[in-house]
């Protein structure tokens, strides 16, 4: 199952996905830049990140070293396998959703499903 990210684990995980890897200092010193958070905050959110997956860490001295588990395209597809779950009429929120797509994200979709499609035959 996945759920969507509070705020603060949206914002670490954000720039985790963004630099690849990063300690509580780094994250905690970027987000002062727009808004005062408390090191044993993201201290705290960033072992919690870690103990459900999304996190792996690696001791750098006296720090640890937060790297993503997950990427965030895998992270978006959960999102959106858990939203067509949810929906009693997976056909209707597929057309809804393709109605609000450009044309070159039709073109990536179609894409993508032939690869999916070449895939499952193998």
């Amino acid at each position: 199952m996945v759920r969507g990210f509070g705020e603060l684990e949206a914002e670490i995980m954000d720039r985790l996905w963004s630099w690849g890897s990063g300690t509580v200092r780094e994250v905690v010193d970027d987000l002062n830049e727009t808004r005062p958070v408390a090191y044993t905050t993201v201290m705290t959110v960033a072992d919690i990140l870690h103990r459900k997956g999304w996190l792996g860490r690696e001791k750098e001295g006296r720090a640890w070293l937060y790297t993503p588990a997950r990427s965030r395209a895998a992270y978006t597809a959960g999102l959106m396998q858990e939203a067509l779950g949810d929906s009693p009429d997976r056909t209707a929120a597929l057309a809804h959703f393709v109605e609000g797509i450009t044309p070159d994200e039709a073109e990536e979709l179609r894409a993508a499903l032939r690869t999916a499609r070449r895939r499952s035959t193998r």
